[in-house]
């Protein structure tokens, strides 16, 4: 699709053009950087408007059930995955409105493939088609870490050796599908040299300084730098061509589900406050899972640090050596501690082994926060899971019906690019990040390495299905222990 005629002095870009003049017209160069970020848009579009197919009811049960018992790999994995199924395979949406929607998961607290899963099935099947698509994608993990946690809480306090060797395994072909996809979104996304240094730059800096505050700010400074660089371009849109016509709740919906967010924060942090733990355990349960779900950005492995000063409480105390030349800090829980430190990190490593969303991990410490304290299991998951997952789920539900308005905006389209060439920087930087945290806490550290690269080659070479990627990690992972590949 070509730039219209007077686009050289009035800086009117046309996004759809007839099939004739197509065909007759000659492609002009990029003159400038908002140049080549249009001609990406409108090369996108025009590629993808054929592409983007309706979904089946049975077609979406059946995929996010798939998902639901294969998803491994944590919440970056699972965006990659999305990526090769949705968009490269099933051609559910465009690329752009699947950054979008990346976009706007690591915009807003919560988990961000968690997110995704509902706003994909809002946008094919609106509101009931984003319950069934979530509860799929998290239904299979939260039982089965349900059980477990139940199992554990007072079996279970080391994981066993075989099972730290699948998580290795696992994370290691997880990496590398991120590593696809992050290759992949930067190959589409971020098309000329202003959105090549906004991806590095929120590449580096998300890596060298990891703070909740840090995703979203790259995000809008990314937005910003293309909302200057764009300010002439306007950008005219005839229809919709994206597959973007179904948002669930309208916007009162939307403003009603965020003031219920905000009131029930309030209320929860302020009676857990005024009630002593002893008299409401359930509620000071649901109160630290709810405000942890509410300011949490950056995913699932962002979250896992606050939820164990959460649950946790250890006093710790620094003893000096004999010689006098080094000093070795012990902790032990307190009395005020929900679990022990043994109980949290042996449900760490089950949660990392389970298909679907890192948050189901609030399923196993419910269960084991609720026995500890001499309460029913089913109580304390149900609980501390709705809590953590419910202000994320919220919030996207709220946000979607104002997403398909400002979407449309001038000032919206031209910060887009930034938007999401920022969003992928922050995707190149997990690959880093998860690298670095697998190779340190690997039992065979190498052949972690070895894995990553052989998931990488048969993901990029052969093409293969990410399910069955991650799965053969997980199988590599069992034979590096069983060979003791150390």
């Amino acid at each position: 699709m070509e730039k219209s005629q007077n686009g050289s002095t009035n800086g009117v870009k046309e996004l759809t053009q007839s099939p004739a003049a197509q065909a007759t017209s000659k492609p002009q160069p990029p003159s400038s950087s908002a140049d080549i970020e249009q001609q990406q848009q409108q090369d996108d579009d025009k590629n993808n408007l054929d592409l983007v197919v309706e979904a089946t009811w049975r077609e979406l049960i059946k995929q996010w059930f798939i998902l639901g018992c294969t998803a491994f790999g944590g919440p970056a994995a699972h965006i990659a995955i999305f990526q090769r199924l949705f968009v490269d395979k099933l051609h559910w949406l465009t690329m752009h409105v699947f950054t979008e929607l990346l976009m706007l998961g690591q915009c807003m607290p919560g988990p961000t493939s968690t997110q995704f899963g509902f706003a994909l099935g809002v946008l094919k099947k609106g509101l009931s088609g984003g319950l069934v698509s979530g509860a799929l994608f998290q239904g299979p993990g939260f039982l089965i870490l349900a059980i477990l946690g139940w199992v554990a809480s007072k079996v279970l306090d080391d994981p066993p050796d075989w099972l730290t060797g699948i998580v290795a395994g696992l994370a290691a072909a997880g990496i590398a599908l991120v590593a696809s996809a992050a290759k992949s979104l930067v190959r589409n996304i971020c098309k000329g040299r202003v959105l090549e240094v906004i991806a590095t730059t929120s590449g580096v800096v998300a890596y060298y300084y990891p703070r909740q505050w840090t995703f979203p700010s790259l995000i809008i400074l990314g937005g910003l730098a293309t909302l200057i660089v764009n300010r002439k371009v306007i950008y005219k849109v005839a229809g919709s061509t994206d597959g973007v016509d179904r948002l669930g709740f309208n916007k009162l919906g939307g403003a009603i589900l965020l003031t219920v967010w905000v009131i029930v924060l309030v209320t929860t942090i302020v009676l857990a406050a005024d009630i002593p733990y002893k008299d409401a355990k359930e509620l000071h349960w649901f109160a630290s899972f709810y405000r942890t779900g509410s300011v949490i950005f950056g995913g699932g492995q962002v979250v896992l640090p606050m939820l164990f000063n959460e649950v946790v409480d250890q006093t710790c105390t620094s003893v000096v050596s004999n010689n006098g030349t080094s000093t070795e800090e012990t902790c032990t829980e307190s009395s005020n501690s929900w679990m022990t430190a043994d109980q949290f990190y042996a449900g760490l490593a089950l949660a990392q082994a389970m298909p679907g969303p890192l948050f189901n991990f609030a399923a196993y410490l419910g269960a084991v926060i609720a026995q500890n304290a001499g309460s029913v299991a089913v109580i304390g998951v149900i609980i501390c899971w709705v809590a953590l997952f419910a202000p994320g789920i919220i919030i996207i539900f709220a946000i979607l019906p104002y997403w398909g308005t400002f979407r449309k905006w001038q000032l919206y389209r031209r910060a887009l690019p930034g938007l999401n060439s920022s969003a992928v920087g922050l995707i190149v930087a997990s690959v880093f990040q998860l690298t670095l945290n697998a190779y340190d806490q690997s039992p065979f550290p190498h052949t972690s390495i070895c894995i990553g690269i052989i998931a990488f080659a048969v993901t990029e070479v052969f093409n293969c299905p990410a399910p069955l990627v991650v799965v053969g990690g997980g199988v590599l992972g069992v034979l590096g222990w069983g060979a003791d590949m150390n």
